[in-house]
């Protein structure tokens, strides 16, 4: 039987996915299949929904320019009216007839001049183009601690809130204290009995000024748009020359940064200079993520709240045992992020001569401003290696990385495209150059990288990423 062919195939449902897809339907595409691996699109916004999930760049900048909502509820949205706007814009522009859900793609191989996809079960389609649309942050990471299994408890990572399980007066733990911990934290310790924070490496804090938006201003953002356009535009530029610039190492913008964490260590801390010592990173502003929040720090000052910055030695069957010391848990919760590398690590990928994916990225994954990799024609790749943002919305990005892909597929006109040897490895060695020195490769570890290589963040602002991919080199390519 021969497998069902489509133009293209697009892994994955979340916002890369949907936005390509809805950008070839303007265009006049519609012979393409949507697959996504859940019972449901949504992709982070509908597997992460643990108490006090939400956005972590400003909701105005954090959905498509061509899809404004004036009516989110919050500054920065909730991850419920995140997931909500996803399905609306899915509806919106006629997208569910081209989704199927409950397909997991194991195998990819090209041949032929085309993509043949094997789906978990067996089945298989067949595309000329194939997009991956997968994402970086969807496999949760809990560590290998000792007698983890041994515990008796309820275990669940933040990815996988388990929300049968009661939190209110009881004893709960919290491993991590990075992003989406600021954001878990501040919920659990309203309600908990004891909340115990197993702290790693402090992070870089600054205040988000989180606040609803008032009635006014939903109409007036529904009633004015080109008033919404310009305040998503102010929103663009906080980031591009307030946090960008404090990446780059730039003195005062970093002084700024490091005043706000400072302040609001003294407000929750004025009486204990040991406890803000220990809550200040030791590390350049921005070699791991700047993280926002109006309430992490006052969180860690409530008397209920334990931070324990000792590693963790082992579990026991009643809790964990840090510092030589035993503590009794009634649930332990991780937020401890996810694998961001290897990119693609379920599925694999084989392109030209039976070359792997997996061989080609050995060394850490790269890709040609993000999209293609040689040896592997008409794959293209949304959110791909050296494409991630430290202080702007990855909407924005991907919108960019949505108009390089379709200028590739018309200049291909149903042909083969492929990225040339030469020109991807020129523009990776500057890449590379240029990543040495940012603040990302400041640290021996985070994720951000693959061993010594920075293989998650572009290096430059966000005008050049949009400038470079909205008018890509088309001498780079071959095809035919």
């Amino acid at each position: 039987m021969e497998p069902e062919r489509f133009e293209t195939v697009i892994i994955g449902t979340g916002f890369a996915g949907l936005g390509l897809a809805a950008k070839m339907r303007e265009s006049g595409q519609d012979d393409f299949l949507l697959l996504e691996k859940s019972d449901d699109i949504g992709g982070t916004w509908r597997d992460n929904h643990y108490p006090g999930a939400e956005c972590d760049v400003a909701s105005a900048l954090y959905s498509y320019s061509f899809a404004p909502n004036p009516t989110w509820d919050f500054k920065w949205a909730k991850q419920k009216q995140i997931l909500q706007y996803v399905n609306k814009f899915a509806d919106s522009f006629g997208l569910r007839p081209h989704i199927r859900c409950g397909s997991q793609v194991v195998r990819a191989e090209y041949q032929n001049g085309e993509w043949r996809v094997t789906l978990k079960g067996g089945d298989q389609l067949q595309a000329r183009y194939l997009v991956s649309a997968v994402g970086q942050l969807h496999h949760p990471r809990i560590p290998n601690f000792d007698g983890l299994n041994d515990y008796s408890g309820p275990v669940f990572h933040t990815a996988n809130w388990d929300h049968s399980v009661e939190l209110e007066g009881r004893s709960i733990a919290c491993v991590g204290n990075a992003a989406s911990a600021i954001q878990l934290i501040p919920e659990v310790a309203k309600v908990a009995k004891k909340l115990t924070v197993y702290h790693r490496s402090p992070n870089w804090i600054i205040d988000k000024g989180d606040r609803p938006y008032s009635r006014l201003e939903k109409w007036i953002g529904k009633t004015f748009p080109s008033f919404a356009k310009l305040y998503r535009a102010s929103i663009w530029c906080q980031g591009e020359y307030g946090l960008w610039p404090a990446i780059q190492g730039k003195k005062l913008q970093g002084a700024m940064l490091r005043w706000q964490h400072e302040k609001k260590l003294k407000k929750s801390f004025p009486d204990d200079p040991e406890m803000r010592a220990k809550l200040t990173p030791d590390y350049p502003i921005g070699a791991r993520r700047i993280l926002l929040s109006d309430t992490y720090i006052e969180a860690l000052a409530r008397d209920n709240v334990e931070i324990v910055f000792d590693p963790i030695e082992t579990f026991t069957r009643s809790g964990i045992v840090a510092g030589g010391v035993e503590r009794a848990h009634d649930a332990v919760t991780f937020a401890t992020g996810f694998f961001s590398n290897p990119f693609l690590k379920e599925i694999d990928v084989i392109g030209e001569s039976g070359l792997t994916l997996k061989d080609r990225w050995s060394d850490g994954a790269e890709a040609y401003l993000g999209v293609m990799t040689s040896g592997f024609p008409n794959l293209f790749i949304l959110y791909g290696p050296n494409t991630n943002t430290g202080h702007t919305s990855i909407i924005y990005k991907l919108e960019q990385q949505f108009e390089m892909v379709r200028q590739l597929m018309s200049q291909a006109d149903g042909q083969i495209v492929t990225v040339k040897p030469d020109a991807e490895a020129h523009y990776n060695d500057e890449i590379q150059r240029r990543l040495r020195e940012t603040a990302w490769d400041k640290i021996d570890a985070s994720w951000y990288k693959d061993g010594e290589k920075v293989t998650n963040n572009w290096p430059g602002s966000s005008r050049e990423f949009k400038r470079r991919l909205t008018h890509p080199n088309f001498d780079h390519f071959k095809f035919g």
